[in-house]
């Protein structure tokens, strides 16, 4: 499964010394599995941690390591490395690696990359709790921040040494996902925002149960993750899930139907376009019991109320809408409904049975006067692209590039 913000890009890793290089072999796996290519330049020191054989193994690329080596007729050694590079990465950065690119040393491979790059350049920090909280380190790190080097990291716990601190690496699935932040930004939703919902809503009882349903949110975060892909300011409403929301979302955590239809509410004034992929809890007790209620040998019986329709109370000139039709039975004559009474651009619909839950969808497209487009079975990581391209072909039409008249003619 390839990624479209990696398909095809070119990844320049630079590995430091230090424990947490064991880690970016995780990280390099994955970038390769989206599509990426990755090449791997290593200081000395990051040898003494992991082999170069490694690295090469993965990425079916030489590792670099000597500023000297690989000048061809068409390869200028380190500046065609740097310069073909869509973005350099290095984790885990060492205290030793920062200073010297903050200084402008050039002094290894890895330095003179830093350098000869012209693209964006993300540096992980990895070190001991005291050197990171070193003043000469915060003041190399501010400098680099100031050049534009984007950091991430370093996490509060246990370190190599034992102590609980500052200083871990950024998990891989975090420094990934900075990485398609920062190359999707240039993508087709760039300066949008678009807010999604996700997630299960939650209707309470008593103080320790609830009303819910079984989705599991994996549908919402793809949409939102692949909003990002494409540059859009993403912001997140979430019921509560099991998953880490993507990096650079900007995330609302909430949990009941109200909670979610006053979030979306305030977030959607200066939005784009909304995209309601929660499942919202249809019911809710009428009452909340501020006890726990206690078991009898009666049946119990519980009174519910309407929650209120967001998808289709949400009105404001411009926004455009996106919604979902999970349904067991009748698909196609419900979501031909609900395109009209909830006013949507799109309705994805889908058999909540074999949605729900799973890392895979098949959905139908239902657009306002046209025939239904019916899609395989695909992952939903897959799925929430083609809702994004699907949303990004909607806003070029509602609001297409303005047009400048040709220079040349008069």
């Amino acid at each position: 499964m390839t990624s479209p913000v990696l398909n095809d890009r070119r990844v320049l890793l630079g590995v430091s010394g230090g424990i947490a290089a064991y880690k970016v072999i995780e990280l390099v796996r994955m970038l390769r599995t989206l599509g990426a290519r990755v090449d791997v330049t290593m200081t000395g020191a990051a040898e003494q941690f992991v082999t170069a054989t490694t690295f090469e193994t993965l990425t079916r690329q030489p590792v670099r390591r000597d500023v000297f080596e690989q000048w061809t007729e068409t390869d200028a050694g380190h500046v065609s490395l740097a310069e073909n590079a869509d973005i350099l990465v290095i984790a885990p950065a060492t205290a030793n690696t920062i200073a010297k690119i903050a200084h402008g040393f050039a002094d290894d491979m890895l330095t003179v990359s830093v350098l000869a790059c012209p693209g964006p350049v993300l540096i992980a920090p990895a070190m001991d709790h005291h050197m990171y909280l070193n003043q000469a380190t915060q003041a190399n790190l501010e400098t680099l921040r100031s050049r534009g080097i984007e950091i991430l990291g370093p996490e509060e716990g246990e370190l190599a040494s034992g102590i609980l601190g500052h200083g871990r690496l950024s998990p891989p699935e975090q420094i990934l996902g900075k990485i398609r932040s920062i190359l999707g930004r240039t993508g087709p939703l760039a300066g949008r925002k678009i807010v999604v919902s996700s997630g299960a809503t939650r209707e309470p009882i008593d103080p320790i149960r609830f009303i819910t349903n079984r989705s599991s949110g994996r549908m919402g975060h793809a949409i939102a993750q692949a909003l990002i892909d494409a540059g859009a300011r993403t912001t997140l409403v979430s019921a509560p899930t099991d998953l880490d929301p993507p990096i650079d979302s900007h995330v609302v955590n909430v949990e009941s139907a109200g909670d979610m239809h006053e979030a979306v509410a305030s977030h959607i004034r200066d939005a784009d376009a909304l995209i309601m992929a929660a499942a919202v809890g249809d019911y809710a007790p009428t009452g909340v019991s501020q006890e726990k209620v206690k078991k009898t040998e009666q049946d119990l019986s519980i009174e519910l109320t309407r929650t209120v329709d967001i998808l289709a109370t949400t009105q404001r000139p411009g926004l455009i809408k996106i919604g979902f039709a999970a349904e067991t039975a009748n698909l196609v004559e419900y979501a031909r409904q609900k395109l009209t009474s909830k006013g949507v651009d799109l309705l994805v619909a889908n058999d909540a049975r074999l949605a729900m839950a799973s890392d895979e969808n098949q959905a139908t497209f239902f657009r306002p006067g046209r025939e239904p487009e019916e899609l395989p079975l695909m992952s939903k990581a897959d799925l929430a692209r083609r809702i994004v391209e699907e949303l990004s072909q909607i806003l070029r039409a509602e609001h297409p590039e303005p047009e400048f008249p040709d220079a040349t003619t008069t």
